[in-house]
């Protein structure tokens, strides 16, 4: 069973034994047609997939694709004299191609203004292909060895082969995207984009590349349905039903899963196939109500669909009650002389950097330089632009003025995968995690930055895990995972990308008495490893204990600059955080 359940060579085999195994006893040609046409829907539901399963951004628009494929075959065919055979693979690369040409510019949008978007591309599409006057366009049938040679077949069931095979090859498609870094990138970026982009992920190159492979599986199977039906419309293939037919046995079977779509198709299609042959002249439109009925009740009882609520059931692992939960294990101190070495050498330099809201300055004309091996803390009231400098400093805002210098490079003007890459980490005021994914895979997308390989990622993330005590941790989901741990398995991360230096902002945000203390003690021994650091922060006592240098923000500007002491002392910083009248007693 283990091994059935992750060869995915096996699994293929076995679906197609036993797919083409009933079929082969199946001897009205209506309902061998319909054994065709199931595979079919399967590819569009492991197209639409690929991308909105995995990236979050819900399209109404594959149609598109599935049309440009079948309409790229029928007018070959039609005009060309060319076989599907050739056609198929062409429809292919259109899809692929209009993924490029459909996504690139569409990803500018979000939400419901993307799914709207994505809508228009097909419809648009179908007005074009009727005013070209391709209403009805009918591949000429053909017989003997020319008949074979265009994929039209005396025997039916060698439809439903081909079909399968095509399904089969998406399928693989589907679970090595699932199984790599590209599945686990792409299920990052659903989860929490902001955070995905500060660990390194390039976010619009991996959307773009999945909508390529989603139209490049679309444009396929609809080159192969109209090899197969010969006759298309433009209604048939960029209509709505077409895209909401992909999304919904998706839905019913299992979204971000591989072999969820092909389950939708198996039990969808056939079932409205056969109601619509039955009462569809009684009951018009009973196809799509059946449909809908389908996704509500999926909806009530299995919202992450029917493969998901399976496996739940029969893999479910019962807790052992005498089972410890992992604990965290803070990391002993650093061997040797554990003295922070501070360096000459400027790691950052800031120089009058700004940035305007409106008519707000939330940043003006800041200027600082941070040391290698040193920690600077960033101080200061709430509202003082702490967070809004470092949004600056790792390309979340851009800065209408000043300059930004690391690694020779001026960060101004790059986006925050961009910063992450030459080796600027950062940490969020509120811990962002990709809750669905383990506590490893969290850590692993940080590893991504660095290490082009995928074993070498998660041996650099295991070391992360660690370095920050969760290696207990591993295997453990993060939606599951209290304040500390969330904040040291985001730290992992980090670490796990090997930055140069660290932004944390506000890690002790939330944290008790002796949580502080372990983060505390995980931070130090950071710093004593050379770890460049800066660090926001209000719990002064902590802060104190731990930074070399302040920088004080007191509405956007540097108010103060010096050593903790020093600056704890200084009557203009009391003032800002305490007032006027506390002044005299502060520094007494």
């Amino acid at each position: 069973m283990q091994s059935l359940r992750h060869n995915i060579y096996t699994q293929l085999a076995l679906f197609a034994v036993l797919y083409l195994g009933a079929a082969f006893f199946v001897d009205d040609n209506y309902f061998r047609f319909v054994l065709s046409t199931v595979p079919i829907w399967a590819v569009m539901g492991i197209s639409w997939n690929i991308f909105s399963g995995y990236t979050g951004l819900v399209s109404f628009g594959h149609a598109a694709f599935f049309g440009i494929g079948a309409y790229t075959v029928v007018i070959l065919s039609l005009n060309f004299d060319v076989s599907p055979v050739i056609g198929i693979p062409l429809g292919c690369l259109g899809g692929l191609i209009g993924g490029v040409l459909i996504g690139y510019p569409t990803f500018r949008l979000k939400g419901v203004y993307f799914a709207l978007a994505m809508l228009a591309y097909p419809l648009t599409l179908l007005y074009i292909f009727e005013w070209l006057g391709y209403q009805e366009p009918t591949i000429p049938m053909r017989t003997g060895a020319e008949g074979l040679w265009h994929m039209q077949f005396e025997n039916p069931y060698y439809n439903i082969v081909v079909s399968v095979a095509i399904m089969c090859l998406a399928v693989w498609v589907s679970h090595k995207i699932h199984s790599s870094r590209f599945g686990l990138s792409l299920t990052a970026i659903k989860q929490n984009e902001a955070a995905a982009e500060s660990a390194g992920l390039d976010s619009t190159k991996w959307k773009l590349r999945s909508i390529m492979v989603s139209g490049a599986l679309a444009g396929l199977a609809g080159g192969w349905y109209a090899a197969l039906v010969l006759v298309v419309t433009p209604n048939s293939v960029f209509g709505m039903l077409t895209s909401s037919q992909a999304m919904i046995v998706t839905l019913f079977g299992g979204v971000s899963t591989v072999w969820g779509p092909v389950i939708g198709s198996l039990v969808l299609i056939p079932t409205s196939e056969i109601i619509q042959a039955t009462v569809g002249e009684k009951l018009h439109g009973i196809h799509g109500v059946l449909l809908g009925v389908a996704i509500i009740l999926m909806m009530i009882f299995a919202p992450d669909g029917i493969l998901t609520k399976l496996k739940s059931l029969v893999f479910k692992q019962r807790k052992d009650p005498n089972e410890q939960a992992p604990q965290v294990t803070p990391p002993a101190a650093a061997s040797g002389d554990s003295k922070r070495r501070i360096s000459d050498e400027v790691m950052l330099d800031v120089r009058g950097i700004s940035v305007s809201f409106g008519g707000l300055k939330a940043v003006s004309d800041v200027t600082f330089q941070v040391h290698k091996g040193e920690v600077l803390g960033i101080i200061g009231p709430n509202g003082a632009g702490k967070t809004t400098l470092f949004n600056l400093l790792n390309g979340f805002i851009p800065a209408t003025a000043g300059e930004i210098t690391f690694a020779n490079t001026n960060l101004v003007g790059l986006k925050p995968n961009q910063v992450c890459r030459l080796g600027v980490g950062r940490t969020f005021q509120v811990a962002r995690s990709f809750s669905r994914l383990t506590v490893l895979d969290n850590v692993v997308v940080g590893a991504f930055a660095k290490d082009d390989d995928d074993d070498v990622a998660r041996q650099h993330a295991m070391e992360a895990l660690e370095l920050v005590g969760m290696a207990g941790h591993a295997q453990t989901l993060a939606g599951g995972l209290n304040s500390l741990e969330l904040r040291l398995m985001e730290l992992a991360r980090v670490l796990a990308g090997r930055p140069e230096l660290l932004l944390m902002d506000e890690t002790l945000a939330g944290l008790g008495a002796e949580e502080v203390e372990v983060m505390l003690s995980t931070i130090t021994n950071l710093a004593n490893q050379g770890q460049s650091i800066v660090i926001i922060e209000h719990t002064m006592q902590a802060m104190v204990r731990l930074v070399d240098r302040f920088i004080v923000l007191n509405h956007g500007t540097v108010l103060a600059t010096g050593e903790p002491t020093t600056v704890m002392k200084d009557p203009a910083v009391v003032e800002a955080y305490l007032g006027k009248k506390w002044v005299n007693n502060a520094t007494d």
